[in-house]
């Protein structure tokens, strides 16, 4: 970085889990309600941000360019560009590392940037069967032609196909992202039991930072008269035995990955502000952190889980950590079984030699330093904006906690991982 990066300020919003129709919220809908939010406690006018940047996996076709379309929706003014990034599940990440760069290089000095996703909203398409009669339909221009083409129509036309699960199916392995996670669990010996204690721990985590007002970055949304305050993929009476009695998803003969030890299919949004050193000064801008590092990793898409492990790895041999020398960790939970996979790949010599390029294992990561107010597996994955919400997440932990460094991690579909170093300031 030739300018330091600083984050300001944060917010998102509840996630929302998605119930088998709509919900409430469209993307741009979600990221305005974080945003206005956030922008009417600062001390600058909307119109004073150099560029609005919005991650954002699967937006709809008359919200093509979210970034642009929140930005304008938020009073930023016609003259505050915005534009729109994807990296699948490290969309928001990757938006707030564009952010960044053109920060440390000196050609902005405030930016908004963060992801959203509404995936209860994802479309439902036709088959290339429909599209091809339609297509036929269409070009035929006498009434022959048009009796002719009615009569191929077919029941198979009919039917649909479901975006959101094409969207997470990867086309090269040849594997849902579910799949991925069977896969890395039988490499490392997870066992069902483990992810279920996993996945009861991040709700317990949950409801505990809420009952004692540690999410203070989650504002409420309102829609049709109804309150949302917080994520309501919250199950407070989660239980390794009520989990246990769940059947497994991708793998229905030997898996070992349910719904219940997944993360949930969610909407949300979450934003955070970013400034150069020159904005936070002439602004009087309180400072949440400090962007230090970013790496971004790949590995066999099949195995994409591990991607938080590929791309920590190389910042903390950047920067000369330990595992345990970080007061906190935020990795993204995809899956229960894919963080433990993620800690096992750390403890196996084997794979830290020949994957990492180690001399060694790096060791144990001390769970108490982990996702201590849980983490997707209760609050959801909103592909678009969990990237966001992870290092939002872990610099409030610093604060709280007066740490001094984190790194917020994530594993993205396609076989890639994203990971920041962020730093306290005081």
């Amino acid at each position: 970085m030739t300018e330091p990066v600083f984050f300001v300020d944060g917010c998102r919003t509840p996630f929302l889990r998605a119930r088998g129709t709509r919900g409430p919220f469209s993307a741009s809908d979600l990221a305005v309600a974080a945003g206005r939010t956030l922008l009417a406690r600062q001390r600058f006018a909307p119109s004073d941000l150099d560029e609005v940047v919005l991650g954002c996996g699967m937006p709809s076709v008359d919200e093509a360019n979210i970034g642009r379309i929140v930005a304008l929706r938020l009073g930023c003014g016609d003259r505050v560009p915005g534009y729109t990034v994807m990296r699948n599940c490290a969309s928001a990440m990757e938006a707030l590392h564009a952010a960044a760069k053109d920060i440390a290089l000196g050609s902005a000095d405030l930016v908004l940037a963060g992801g959203t996703e509404a995936m209860s909203r994802a479309p439902v398409l036709h088959s290339d069967d429909m599209a091809d009669w339609l297509g036929t339909l269409a070009r035929a221009k006498t009434p022959v032609a048009k009796l002719k083409a009615i009569g191929a129509l077919r029941s198979r036309h009919f039917k649909p196909v479901i975006g959101l699960l094409h969207g997470l199916t990867d086309p090269i392995a040849g594997v849902n992202m579910g799949q991925t996670c069977e896969i890395v669990s039988h490499r490392f010996g997870i066992s069902r039991e483990q992810m279920d204690e996993f996945a009861v721990r991040s709700h317990r985590a949950l409801a505990r930072a809420y009952d004692e007002d540690r999410m203070v970055e989650v504002e409420p949304v309102y829609a049709g008269g109804e309150s949302h305050i917080e994520d309501d993929g919250l199950r407070r009476d989660s239980s390794e035995e009520k989990l246990a009695a769940l059947k497994p998803v991708f793998d229905r003969r030997v898996g070992l990955v349910t719904a219940g030890n997944s993360s949930q299919v969610t909407d949300g949004a979450a934003l955070l502000l970013l400034a150069s050193e020159r904005a936070v000064r002439q602004h009087d801008l309180l400072v949440l952190g400090r962007l230090v590092d970013v790496e971004w990793a790949a590995l066999d898409p099949a195995q994409m889980g591990l991607g938080p492990v590929h791309a920590a790895t190389p910042l903390l041999r950047r920067h000369g950590l330990g595992l345990n020398d970080l007061d906190c960790w935020e990795i993204n939970e995809a899956f229960a079984g894919q963080v433990l996979a993620c800690l096992a790949a750390w403890e196996d010599d084997h794979y830290c030699r020949e994957e990492l390029g180690q001399d060694a294992a790096l060791g144990r990561l001390d769970l108490e330093r982990l996702n201590v107010d849980g983490g997707a597996i209760a609050i959801g994955h909103p592909v678009g904006a969990s990237g966001a919400r992870i290092v939002l997440h872990a610099l409030e932990v610093l604060k709280q906690r007066e740490g001094r460094q984190a790194i917020a991690a994530i594993c993205i579909g396609g076989g890639q991982g994203g990971a920041m170093l962020l730093e306290r300031v005081h």
